[in-house]
């Protein structure tokens, strides 16, 4: 037997799936899907080197095609048999939960990272610095993690019948799911069950994690996102759950919400973002919650901060708070609940803890258009979607930018032209740029920390823009307006 598949099967015996009488039989399995004939060896002990050599034998015993697809769905075959089945998952998880929340997340965050269901060697090539703001340090990311399309799959899945299932990838049957051409491998995917507001949720992890411990929590119920009472209760009930996690949920409009409002689903996870560490400008007062201590968080878009140790007085001022905005109209300010019946306010909240305390963000979101901004009022304008134009969602409401990959290769040449050398620098740039050159003196030593700054400061300007109430005299006075009338 070829040195690869021993040390394979060595770490699947090693990770306590199966036992050693198994050796046979699991070995026979790695060579059903990798092919009898020599392996080609690995480069490393690394148990990711190890499973590349295996790929690279499978291609060459013409098990698959030398395809990213193709290569994803046997490297999840493959690193399924290091994972126990969800029923023991589950088990262990809840076990470990005894000892603490903690225990049990960092068991199941381990296990997803070692059967590489987390990218983590992908997730490492992201871009990722901090950019000093009126705000705080904001968080940039360039994504780089996600693979770019694989041509052989686009053309052959244009012979491909419609598939339907599973309905999203973040239904709860994507667990164990194989995989397909165009859609994701999943075979080495496992779910936590939990309860939430009498109904079965899910929690995973997100395979391209944006930040530390990027959790999932989905219904497993097939039914779009909202956000409510039960949408507050929820939130604040996982992080009663997991006291070091913070949870959060998309706003539900298109325009501010995010990317899969077919399915309800939070975002969490063990990351402490700008907005969470933003203190308050200023206290206000909610009639008829004396027991929730709440202010106006100093944020560039409109973020109103409730904390108190009884989450079900946090849940009703939410409520109150949610419930008035769906309503409200401040034209002095182009604030409009509803045009031609179609509504347009929501809000994003995100629930964390402070000791004893729970606290709960709500972001106040308006998702309306104009002739003047068609792309959305509140919404990154036209002279910063250079450098972001895509939707601003829970993350990015928190102070994380998640850019496109473009600009690792167009930031380059933005710094070839500032320093004068020949270059390709895309035109949407140029105004931007020149702006940079009136205000900094260049040299090859200091323009990247110039850009990094300057895509900080843009940043800062995006969610200055998906402000509803902006930061002066008639933003703010608007804002204490709306905050008196909530009952």
């Amino acid at each position: 037997m070829s040195k690869t598949v021993d040390q394979f099967v060595d770490a699947i015996l090693a990770s306590g799936t199966y036992q050693p009488l198994d050796r046979i039989y699991v070995t026979n399995r790695v060579l059903g899907l990798v092919g009898d004939d020599d392996a080609v060896e690995a480069k490393s002990d690394d148990l990711l080197d190890v499973v590349d050599a295996l790929l690279a034998t499978a291609v060459k015993n013409g098990k698959i095609e030398d395809g990213q697809s193709d290569r994803d769905i046997l490297e999840a075959e493959l690193t399924d048999l290091l994972t126990p089945t969800p029923a023991k998952v589950n088990q262990e998880f809840w076990n470990e939960y005894q000892k603490s929340p903690e225990d049990a997340t960092n068991f199941f965050y381990n296990l997803s990272r070692k059967n590489d269901y987390i990218k983590t060697r992908s997730i490492a090539k992201n871009i990722v610095f901090d950019a000093p703001t009126d705000y705080g340090d904001l968080e940039i990311t360039i994504n780089l993690s996600k693979p770019e399309k694989d041509p052989k799959a686009i053309a052959a899945a244009r012979n491909q019948k419609s598939n339907t299932y599973p309905l999203s990838q973040l239904a709860i049957e994507n667990e164990g799911y194989r995989g397909r051409l165009g859609y994701p491998a999943r075979t080495n995917h496992r779910v936590i069950r939990l309860t939430l507001g009498g109904e079965p949720w899910g929690f995973q992890y997100s395979p391209y994690a944006y930040f530390s411990e990027h959790a999932i929590f989905l219904l497993q119920e097939h039914r779009p996102m909202v956000i409510n009472q039960h949408t507050f209760g929820n939130l604040l009930e996982i992080v009663r759950l997991f006291p070091h996690y913070f949870v959060g949920s998309n706003a539900d409009l298109p325009i501010v919400g995010g990317s899969m409002l077919a399915q309800d689903h939070y975002q969490g996870g063990r990351h402490d973002f700008p907005m969470m560490k933003a203190p308050l400008d200023r206290k206000i007062k909610l009639a008829g919650f004396d027991d929730v201590d709440a202010g106006i968080v100093n944020w560039p878009m409109s973020t109103i901060r409730l904390s108190g140790e009884t989450p079900e007085s946090l849940i009703n001022a939410a409520t109150a708070i949610a419930n008035s905005w769906q309503h409200y109209d401040d034209e002095s300010v182009d604030v409009r609940s509803y045009t031609d019946g179609e509504r347009h306010h929501t809000v994003t909240p995100i629930a964390y803890r402070r000791g004893s305390k729970f606290v709960l963000d709500i972001v106040l979101r308006d998702n309306q258009t104009s002739d003047k901004y068609p792309d959305g009022i509140f919404h990154p304008h036209q002279d910063v979607q250079h450098i972001k134009k895509e939707n601003i969602g829970l993350i990015e409401v928190m102070g994380r930018a998640i850019l496109p990959a473009r600009l690792k290769t167009e930031m380059q040449e933005v710094k070839h032209y500032v320093l004068g050398d020949s270059n390709e620098m895309k035109d949407y740039h140029k105004a931007w740029a020149d702006q940079l050159k009136a205000d900094h003196k260049f040299t090859a030593d200091n323009a990247d920390g110039i850009i990094d700054q300057s895509i900080g400061e843009v940043f800062a300007r995006v969610l200055q823009d998906a402000g509803v109430f902006k930061w002066d005299d008639k933003g703010q006075a608007a804002f204490d307006r709306f905050i008196a009338q909530i009952k």
